[in-house]
């Protein structure tokens, strides 16, 4: 397929938020940025008329465009910062400096120490983070602060230096803030007590930690120290809506290969996100035409082989959805649960964005390929010999049991062929009989179908249960055609489709395309059936009332609707005009009649 246009791009583009990335002609990433809504975004870039004389030129050089869904725009910014950093685009600035986000660091030393920093080293410290507001990272500190008494002095607390009594306690053992590991004045085990209990806070589980704050915040209260007491409630406000994680950025899930896919009849789609240093540095979709049958398992594993070699990834690990052969040298995780399944289920999310995309582009440039595959996906749910190109959908309309009749709509590639649907007035059936109605209709119209060499469909859907769907099957038996076309009965729980022969009905996805065009066809049919059973009853009741008038005859009632068109004009025209319809009699009962009225 060839590369869809720019503004075919554009259309399809997601509601969600996450990052997008501008391509020039060159395929070179020229920027980045972040967005609420991708599809808006991107979209006021080419219906604004920009002031910025860079803006105006970097839209010109726009050639293509990706994107990668994250879940909120938290992740956005923090995923946008990692790209911005790694690839340099020429027309990003903002983000391009050596400033990073926040983390708080667990430094790895004896009496370890609690801080905000915006580097990481790999000296066996724990990092959390990072966090998108300083706020956040303060609120955090202050709270540990309160709540635990630590060491803010840098000093080297090695039990030599504390027994050669190289320090003195400073001014924050004084105002309580510290506990004196400086002069061995609190042993290492309290001190560690502290920390596991800032461990589990800066993980998120500060449940102990709230309620210890909340009860602060009481005493402080009842002392009546309210000001205080609300700068408490302030920070515990923030952190009970503080989120202590990121999908985008976790330290623990470092340099890892993430591999997803979505498939169908006859495409599958991988994607592939690389994390590096616990960020994601790369999303990235493959699309993959079907040759054979090939298992998902299959195209996963090809595709891996492929991705990593293109994009040069040497990770020891990968998440996948399932299991893989990739030989001793890889490590295969398959998450279940946690912060691992949450990035492969995002990894899936843009998969299965990616795949939408394509539907709707395909639909554009290339709309067989968007049939051809309806086709094979309909057959396949269906448990069909051949592909249903030609449908025909049977319903009948008898509303109060006046004036019976049915339609017959006919679908072909998946889409209504409005010149060929039919209606039919039911003519052997006396009163509302559904069943002998639809085997009335399905006779008549593949008897002509047979008797004028018409095609014959690949698939009848008759809207009905069992009862239309046995009635429809004696008609095909008279034509000798039982088997030689596909036949299935809906019944009005849309999911459920009856077969011939079978007691137990197929039952579909909700969310299935087949189940889609079934739903057209028997909407379709419906309205089409409705709209000509009024159009009959309307022209009934026009008909009754005129020949209810005494000495006008139904070949008096076609003349007068012939020359006037209806009813109306004809009870308000002017005796000279009937005249000449009907002659001098007949007009002058009819003006006497609508006078009477």
């Amino acid at each position: 397929m060839e590369k869809p246009t720019l503004d075919i791009q554009i259309k399809t583009l997601p509601h969600q938020p996450g990052v997008y990335q501008y391509f020039d002609a060159d395929e070179k990433l020229i920027y980045v940025g972040k967005a609420k809504d991708i599809k808006k975004r991107v979209s006021s870039y080419f219906t604004k008329t920009h002031d910025n004389g860079k803006t105006r030129v970097l839209v010109k050089k726009i050639a293509s465009i990706k994107h990668i869904v994250v879940d909120t725009e938290n992740d956005a910014l923090l995923l946008e910062n990692n790209l911005i950093k790694r690839y340099k685009p020429r027309y990003n600035v903002l983000l391009k400096d050596d400033k990073s986000y926040p983390w708080i660091c667990l430094k790895n030393e004896r009496f370890p120490r609690v801080f905000s920093t915006r580097r990481v080293f790999k000296d066996g410290s724990e990092y959390f983070g990072p966090y998108t507001s300083m706020k956040t990272v303060h609120t955090l500190l202050d709270l540990i602060k309160g709540l635990y008494a630590l060491r803010t002095c840098n000093f080297n607390l090695s039990e030599a230096n504390i027994e050669a009594g190289k320090y003195k306690v400073c001014l924050e053992y004084h105002l309580g803030n510290c506990k004196g590991p400086c002069e061995g004045l609190q042993t290492e085990e309290d001190y560690s007590k502290h920390i596991v209990a800032i461990r589990a806070l800066l993980k998120g589980n500060f449940k102990d930690s709230l309620s210890q704050f909340k009860s602060q915040m009481k005493q402080l209260a009842q002392e009546m120290q309210f000001e205080a007491a609300q700068r408490i409630k302030e920070k515990i406000e923030i952190l009970e809506n503080y989120q202590a994680k990121s999908t985008i950025v976790n330290p623990k899930i470092s340099n890892v290969d993430v591999f997803s896919i979505m498939s169908d009849e006859s495409y599958a789609y991988i994607n592939f996100l690389q994390l590096s240093y616990g960020s994601i540095i790369r999303s990235h979709t493959l699309e993959i035409k079907k040759k054979l049958d090939e298992s998902d398992k299959e195209l996963l594993e090809l595709s891996i082989t492929e991705i990593r070699q293109r994009f040069n990834s040497n990770s020891k690990e990968i998440y996948v959805p399932f299991k893989v052969d990739l030989g001793a040298a890889v490590k295969v995780t398959i998450p279940k649960l946690g912060d691992k399944k949450h990035i492969l289920d995002l990894s899936l999310r843009n998969a299965k964005y990616y795949r939408m995309e394509r539907f709707k582009q395909v639909k554009i440039i290339d709309p067989d390929r968007h049939a051809n595959r309806i086709m094979a996906q309909m057959k396949s749910d269906l448990r069909l010999s051949e592909e249903p190109r030609h449908i025909e959908c049977f319903d009948n309309s008898n509303i109060q049991g006046t004036n019976p009749v049915a339609a017959c709509v006919v679908f072909k590639n998946g889409k209504p062929s409005k010149k060929d649907y039919r209606h039919f007035n039911i003519k052997t059936v006396e009163g509302p009989d559904d069943f002998a109605s639809m085997e009335e209709v399905v006779y008549r119209r593949y008897k002509r179908l047979l008797d004028e060499d018409q095609p014959l469909p690949q698939l009848i859907i008759i809207d009905g249960g069992k009862g239309q769907l046995s009635s429809a099957l004696k008609s095909l038996d008279a034509l000798n055609l039982r088997n030689k076309i596909a036949i299935i009965g809906i019944a009005k729980r849309l999911e459920e489709l009856f077969y011939p022969d079978d007691p137990i009905p197929l039952y579909l996805d909700k969310k299935s395309e087949t189940l889609k065009v079934i739903q057209h066809l028997r909407n379709e049919a419906h309205r089409f059936g409705i709209e000509h059973h009024r159009n009959r009853r309307s022209k009934s009741a026009l008909t009754t009332e005129l020949e209810t008038i005494p000495g006008i005859g139904e070949q008096t009632v076609v003349a007068l609707m012939k020359a006037f068109k209806s009813v109306k004009r004809i009870s308000e025209a002017k005796k000279e005009d009937l005249e000449k319809v009907v002659g001098v009699a007949r007009a002058q009962k009819i003006i006497e009649y609508y006078n009477k009225k």
